[in-house]
């Protein structure tokens, strides 16, 4: 519960900063936390795995574009996130991770 509320924090907060992404409201934040860690718990290892020589070649790099993907699919499937990019996408999952890690530090100690 406490991973679902950090992470709806991190989307309200990636979305008021990165220009280009908008979260229309607290329920459609809470809906793409939601949708985000679902399709990282499903779709993100199967992508891992069938794109392992590119992130080898790049040196775990395009595990990026990975998660800038799943941003994408997520405004698809979420009515109320708008992602109006790549660029606008992948900051936001980078942002993202950030806010989350922040929240993970601060609460372990």
């Amino acid at each position: 519960m406490k991973k679902l509320l950090f992470r709806t924090l991190a989307v309200g907060v990636a979305a008021y900063v990165v220009p280009g992404v908008g979260v229309t409201g607290i329920w459609i934040a809470l809906a793409v936390a939601v949708v985000l860690g679902i399709l990282n718990a499903f779709l993100r290892p199967i992508l891992l795995i069938l794109t392992i020589p590119i992130n080898l070649m790049t040196l775990g790099l395009f595990t990026l574009v990975i998660n800038t993907g799943i941003v994408m699919l997520t405004s698809v499937i979420v009515p109320g996130f708008h992602v109006t990019g790549w660029w606008a996408a992948f900051l936001f999952s980078v942002v993202v991770w950030l806010v989350n890690w922040f929240l993970e530090a601060l609460e372990s100690g």
